[in-house]
């Protein structure tokens, strides 16, 4: 029967070949395409290197290229308190690459020929900005061609996504630039602290975003306030971040609520996937805050919960999920 089955695959494949016909090829839609998006302020020089240096993650594959100008940081981060014009320069620059449902955001920051040109937005700053801006399940790739801090990189991913036909609400965008200016203003306060990095308080805020997405648009800012706390003891940042620094991040939390974020279905998932992603990038970091004994204080902590309630209701404790 194999046999059979081959011999008659052969005789189909000798008949195109001598009929001239050819079988259907999949075609990529421009839309799928992934989006490079260059700043206008960049020479013939830097345009090509900043080119040469985003695409090379695509490995030959096709792309397509838009400009970036003052008008766009007008139109994207003006809203959110930014000050630019039309004449504003662009430097920074990004790609945005389309993959998998389910995969999440991750963001890269690329050199610029050997060289980190973005001095001052981290790349799990970028990740939970992209997540709070509606965009997911996407490679988004940032550098610069001159030393700059970064934080117009994503007006370019949302002009991207505008080009491809998915609209973003301003509302999110507004509080996604928010966002990345609070946690970016955190980590440098906290610079060379002792038990503190970027990357467990992007955890922490992602962790956050993923138990409000459980409970929904309906959130109580002392349902925030309260996940925030537990969010950032989870990621043994208690003894670090102020008070200050803890309620800049409980109002940025509550105006992405109010953005309308929560509303998509897919926030939940992506902020979980988010979290698993930025732990995977910093493991060693992980690794060590989770030690057993760290972990032996989170449990015992969480027993003394229950024993509580256990004393006060008899006993008998229910817990629904």
């Amino acid at each position: 029967m194999k046999k059979a089955t081959t011999i008659i695959t052969t005789i189909l494949t000798l008949l195109i070949g001598a009929l001239g016909l050819s079988l259907p090829q999949q075609t990529v839609k421009a839309d799928d395409l992934p989006v490079v998006c260059l700043g206008t302020s960049l020479s013939d020089g830097q345009r090509s290197g900043t080119v040469k240096t985003l695409s090379e993650p695509l490995n030959g594959n096709s792309y397509q290229t838009i400009t970036i100008t003052g008008s766009d940081l007008v139109k994207y981060l003006n809203p959110s308190g930014a000050n630019f014009t039309t004449n504003s320069g662009v430097w920074s620059s990004a790609m945005i690459q389309k993959t998998a449902q389910g995969s999440g955001i991750n963001v890269k920051i690329l050199d610029y020929q050997g060289k980190n040109n973005i001095t001052t937005i981290t790349a799990d700053q970028y990740k939970n900005a992209a997540l709070t801006a509606g965009i997911a399940d996407a490679n988004i790739y940032v550098t610069s061609a001159v030393p700059i801090d970064g934080s117009g990189a994503l007006a370019g991913v949302y002009a991207a996504y505008h080009k491809t036909g998915e609209s973003l609400n301003q509302s999110q965008v507004n509080a996604a630039q928010d966002e990345m200016g609070t946690l970016s203003k955190i980590t440098k306060e906290n610079k060379g602290k002792e038990g503190y990095s970027d990357a467990q308080l992007n955890n922490a805020v992602a962790g956050a975003k993923q138990e409000m997405g459980k409970i929904g648009n309906n959130i109580s800012d002392s349902q925030i306030h309260d996940i925030v706390n537990n969010q950032i003891n989870i990621n043994h940042l208690g003894d670090v971040i102020n008070n200050n620094q803890k309620q800049q991040i409980i109002n940025v939390l509550i105006e992405i609520r109010n953005s309308g974020a929560l509303k998509d279905n897919k926030f939940k998932d992506q902020a979980g996937a988010l979290s698993d992603n930025i732990k995977k990038g910093a493991k060693g970091i992980f690794d060590k805050v989770n030690t057993p004994e760290n972990r032996n204080w989170l449990e015992q902590a969480w027993q003394n919960v229950t024993n509580f309630f256990s004393h006060l209701f008899g006993g008998t404790i229910v817990v629904f999920n």
